[in-house]
């Protein structure tokens, strides 16, 4: 295949457009820098109407009554998943890890629960607390500037409740608690859990002209139409559009690697355009990664040369390693006590009202990290297909039934509507070296690129921490009155933990660090081994945390793209 160069030279190159890549074009070309933004996936805008799907009701899916080619449904909008057609990717001996990839302008950031938690003090420091995985190079105190920064250019709603390791920030007013959240609220309390409310970027009040605040259609994972959520597109890099930014959004690109120079420094990057299938190479002064943590692996390991014999990067032989995700536990019960509610419009956003950051002192237990407990149920809007069995619920009652249709069924429905709730744990694993991708030497995907393979196990300690999960599910589901409605996941499949990947928390890949030889970037996500190429999504990171990690991306992603510029001030570019 002839590979067509382009004649432009821009002076950064960013690949991918989630969290870490919308930052960074926002920051980069609001500084006057040209700037290029290659992504996998098609454009997208929620509010085209040709693609938004919010507000429409469930029943005009195309396979009403059937099942989904999209693991979430038709209406969320996640454009790729855990597998993709002409896209594999393969496990090594007993490994199944889940590799989620979103394949849109925007990225995962189009259809995550917004979660948006800072890590704590503690959580850059771990190692001088339990003795495992590695402290980070920088520290809470480092990257504060930028959390705040965050919260005030996004928005995300909360109290301030001094918390030591759940750092308050900039907080919109949250919305109140509803009648589940309300029945897990005194549940949790009974049994000492904390339950304070949720941290979400979706906007309760109004920050600028730009964007619409929530107006509780409880549709986020659709993406707003009104720009009230925080998704990359909407809030990052449109604004930074509108504002006379230099961006040139190349779509449907597929990069395959990092070109570089017969000194080891990066010229730019080769991708496919995968409606032409045709190679072009693109040119840069500066490259940055975005296109999340495996991705971005894969793209460096795939980038190798004379200078780089081992891949971009990877002199350390580390790029891929200590590959980590979230750990994950459910449990789902029914609320006799909700049955024939009365239905409503019950008032909120796309996600939980309230949540309980880690309360326990691990010191006094037998795993060593924490976990955050989310909630979900009540009266949201009915999706395609009912998503229980109304007669798994007459059965509580004594009463046996085999299937159901016309009258009879809508009112067991109706009886049974808002009844549930479902408790989630989400959990801090320990970064592993033997947990990692690689380049399959055997394996590419349909444009002909290699693909990842896979290594992953959990450790006693995420076993543990899934145990204690449920353990504690089972006692919050008990005062609440309610009843499991599944067995409760015993030793033989690990208590129910998620299998890794599934969660959709992976980081590590690429981790930070001071010293070359056992890190991949510096504190500003640099490349050790070449001046001109960062990494800016969750791949830098040293350990996970209980939180999600997007509030983090986002920091740190605007800190280094904070000291690119500085760099081309300099004139050091």
């Amino acid at each position: 295949m002839q590979i067509k160069n382009s004649s432009k030279e821009y002076d950064v190159i960013i690949v991918g457009s989630g969290a870490g890549g919308g930052m960074a074009t926002k920051v980069l070309s609001e500084a006057g820098l040209s700037v290029a933004v290659v992504e996998a996936g098609p454009y997208y805008d929620p509010a085209n109407p040709e693609q938004m799907t919010q507000l429409k009701p469930a029943y005009h899916s195309p396979r009403r009554g059937a099942g989904t080619t999209r693991f979430f449904g038709d209406y969320d909008q996640a454009y790729g998943g855990w597998d993709i057609n002409g896209e594999p990717y393969s496990q090594k001996d007993d490994t199944d890890f889940r590799w989620f990839r979103s394949r849109m302008l925007g990225g995962r950031t189009n259809h995550w629960g917004r979660i948006s938690l800072r890590f704590g003090p503690d959580d850059f420091k771990k190692k001088s607390i339990d003795g495992l995985g590695e402290n980070w190079p920088i520290t809470y105190d480092d990257i504060k500037p930028y959390y705040d920064k965050v919260d005030k250019l996004i928005g995300v709603f909360g109290t301030k409740e001094n918390i030591y390791n759940e750092p308050d920030g900039f907080f919109l007013p949250p919305p109140k608690p509803r009648l589940h959240e309300l029945f897990y609220i005194n549940a949790a309390r009974k049994s000492n859990v904390k339950v304070i409310p949720s941290r979400l970027s979706v906007l309760t009040k109004r920050l600028n002209n730009e964007r619409g605040i929530c107006y509780y259609c409880n549709g986020c994972a659709r993406s707003c139409n009104v720009y009230g959520d925080f998704s990359s597109g909407s809030c990052l890099i449109f604004p930074a559009q509108k504002s006379g930014g230099q961006i040139d959004l190349y779509v449907n690109s597929m990069v395959r690697t990092v070109t570089t120079d017969n000194e080891g420094k990066a010229t730019g990057v080769s991708f496919i355009d995968k409606e032409e299938n045709q190679e072009y190479k693109l040119k840069g002064k500066v490259v940055v990664l975005a296109a999340s943590a495996c991705s971005s692996a894969r793209i460096l390991l795939n980038s190798k040369s004379n200078q780089h014999p081992n891949g971009l990067g990877n002199s350390s032989d580390l790029v891929g390693k200590y590959l980590h995700d979230s750990t994950g536990g459910d449990m789902m019960a029914f609320i006799p006590q909700l049955i024939n509610r009365k239905t409503y419009n019950e008032d909120g956003v796309g996600g939980m009202h309230v949540y309980s950051p880690w309360w326990l002192d691990n010191k006094n237990l037998d795993f060593a990290r924490g976990y955050h407990i989310e909630q979900w149920g009540g009266l949201g809007a009915p999706t395609y297909g009912t998503g229980f069995d109304v007669n798994s619920f007459n059965k509580f009652f004594g009463i046996n039934k085999a299937g159901g249709y016309g009258n009879d069924l809508r009112n067991d429905m109706k009886k049974y509507y808002g009844s549930t709730i479902g408790l989630s744990g989400r959990g801090e694993s320990i970064a592993q070296k033997t947990n990692y991708c690689e380049i399959d030497p055997n394996k590419v995907d349909k444009y002909g690129v290699p693909v990842l393979r896979f290594n992953y196990q959990w450790t006693d300690n995420e076993i543990k921490q899934a145990k204690h999960m449920q353990d504690t599910f089972e006692e919050i589901i008990h005062n609440m009155g309610g009843i499991s409605l599944w067995e409760k996941p015993g030793k033989d499949n690990n208590y129910g933990l998620t299998k890794p990947g599934q969660i959709i928390h992976e980081v590590g890949t690429t981790r930070m660090g001071s010293n070359p030889k056992d890190s991949v970037v510096n504190e500003y996500e640099k490349l050790h081994d070449t001046s001109n190429v960062y990494v800016v999504d969750a791949g830098p990171f040293v350990s996970q945390a209980d939180k999600n990690p997007t509030w983090t991306i986002l920091a740190l992603a605007m800190r280094s793209s904070e000291k690119i510029v500085e760099e081309f001030k300099k004139q050091n570019i």
